[in-house]
């Protein structure tokens, strides 16, 4: 088994770094060979622009999906994003490792998805979800914040942590991955700054120790389920009878929140 993670924090002795290393030798002790793609060290850039293509499909006007698609049919896609769909292509399991900064991924990582998941190359309109390029393989968020498990959850203060990673696994289900559950390390920065250094420290580590367990416990983690492309109509909205399984996609425009 192969596993590939992707680190995206700009010091490499964060605590999100240690626990991309701690994923890595838990997968090499269980027999899994792993590769890792630090996006900062390797100063992977994450913003698309026209100067990534050569030869354009548009040289009057850069559309990045024109772009992507004709890069993708002549083989031609910028050598760090080729790099980067080997190593997805090669990897049975994505482990993408990174903070939550104003409940999103940092901007590096959300780059990442711009440049890598290329038009053409890693998606369709007939190769996503089921038919996606990486159907098959699993995809799986490891996240650290800030506060507390308390402040992310339903009726948290930060907002329902479910639904603030939603987005990035959905991305990851569209491009064809079974997306695991994620794991979730609470109160970093909150902590560090304010609790006992010995107290958080030992919360760390069993975070640590948490990651290695469940990653040689894979079978046994939930997949968070998305609809299917047979349960989307032809005017792309959810058909009667398909089943609804979250606030982001629903029957019902207004949502009783009380």
């Amino acid at each position: 088994m192969q596993a590939h993670i992707v680190l995206a924090h700009p010091e490499p002795r964060s605590y999100n770094a240690h626990l991309a290393a701690v994923a890595r030798q838990s997968l090499e002790a269980e027999g899994w060979q792993v590769t890792l793609s630090d996006l900062y060290a390797q100063g992977f850039d994450p913003c698309e622009r026209p100067e990534h293509y050569g030869k354009r499909a548009m040289p009057g006007r850069f559309d990045v999906q024109s772009e992507q698609r004709h890069a993708s049919a002549e083989d031609a896609l910028p050598p760090a994003v080729e790099a980067e769909i080997r190593h997805l292509e090669k990897a049975d399991l994505l482990i993408l490792q990174y903070p939550l900064w104003w409940h999103l991924p940092p901007a590096m990582l959300k780059g990442w998805f711009d440049r890598v998941f290329a038009f053409g190359r890693v998606y369709s309109s007939r190769q996503r979800f089921e038919a996606g390029h990486f159907a098959g393989k699993r995809a799986l968020l490891s996240v650290t914040v800030g506060t507390s498990a308390e402040t992310y959850a339903f009726d948290g203060r930060s907002g329902d942590i479910d639904l603030l990673l939603w987005p990035v696994n959905f991305s990851l289900a569209y491009v064809g991955y079974e997306v695991l559950a994620p794991l979730v390390t609470y109160g970093v920065e909150a902590g560090l700054r304010y609790s006992d250094p010995a107290v958080v420290t030992q919360r760390l580590e069993q975070a640590a120790r948490d990651l290695a367990t469940a990653l040689r416990q894979l079978d046994r983690r939930p997949a968070i389920p998305f609809n299917r492309m047979s349960e989307w109509g032809a005017d792309g909205r959810i058909v009667p009878g398909a089943p609804v399984h979250s606030p982001f996609i629903r029957r019902r425009r207004d949502l009783d929140l009380g």
